[in-house]
């Protein structure tokens, strides 16, 4: 891995990637609420040699080894933000075919990103992300929170997060749990995505019932297919390795096959 920190509009975000095959996409990696770079563990190296992918990880700001976030304090449109921060990213690293890979909140953003910036984005793998806010998320955030407050959550986060650990938690369960966020819903901006999406999603997802895969495939305008996995929870990569990285490579070689965008 080649790993740098990039400034994108006054932000110091760590990135990491492997550049081993010319003219292939790039699967860059979009990470989940609490996570980053790290998390992710080899699945970007072992998915990046099967499917014959370059790759690019990033740590959002205020995550990882990227620098401090100004203000734990989000507006309703800040995965949207995020989307327009990675396209700017995406355009300093000179990336202009790149399979999206974002888990959760990181699923999300990869979605807006396809919305808003189709001519970058060759095909889109959602895993357990959320276009609307429902009681189950509501829920699996408040209960996380709990655990914050009352385990060595903070510890084992700190591990990976340093002293941004604070700021990143009260930034996540604040917007989430506000009364003002209960609105938040991008279904109309699903309709602009062209690129094909594989959706991803644990029947026993404790973040969102399937009501998310059901409404996002059947919204968007290109080609979407849905994985739905008995008995697994929020984080499919890491609880099913084998068949996520089985299933996203044969997706992968499968948009491939289309041809160039």
């Amino acid at each position: 891995m080649t790993e740098r920190i990039i400034e994108i509009t006054g932000k110091k975000l760590y990135t990491a990637g492997i550049h081993s095959f010319g003219n292939r996409p790039t699967l860059v990696f979009l990470h989940d609420s609490l996570g980053c770079t790290q998390l992710w563990r080899d699945f970007p190296e072992r998915l990046s040699a099967a499917a014959r992918c370059n790759v690019l990880l990033y740590d959002r700001l205020g995550y990882g080894q990227s620098f401090p976030m100004a203000s734990y304090v989000r507006n309703t449109d800040y995965m949207e933000k995020e989307a327009d921060l990675l396209n700017d990213l995406l355009d300093a690293l000179s990336i202009h075919d790149a399979v999206l890979f974002g888990h959760s909140d990181g699923g999300t953003i990869a979605l807006i990103m396809a919305a808003k910036y189709p001519e970058k984005v060759r095909a889109v793998i959602c895993e357990a992300g959320h276009i609307f806010v429902e009681d189950i998320t509501v829920k699996g955030v408040s209960e996380a929170l709990h655990a914050y407050r009352t385990t060595d959550l903070p510890e084992r986060l700190k591990k990976y997060h340093g002293d941004k650990v604070g700021m990143m938690v009260k930034a996540w369960t604040e917007i989430w749990l506000s009364s003002r966020f209960r609105s938040w819903n991008i279904e109309g901006q699903l309709s602009k995505i062209e690129a094909p999406l594989l959706f991803i999603q644990g029947e026993k997802d404790e973040y969102g019932t399937l009501d998310q895969l059901e409404k996002t495939v059947s919204r968007v305008s290109g080609i979407s297919e849905k994985l739905i996995i008995p008995g697994v929870g929020h984080t499919p990569h890491k609880e099913v390795p084998e068949l996520i990285l089985e299933k996203t490579c044969g997706f992968i070689h499968s948009v491939m096959d289309m041809g160039p965008v």
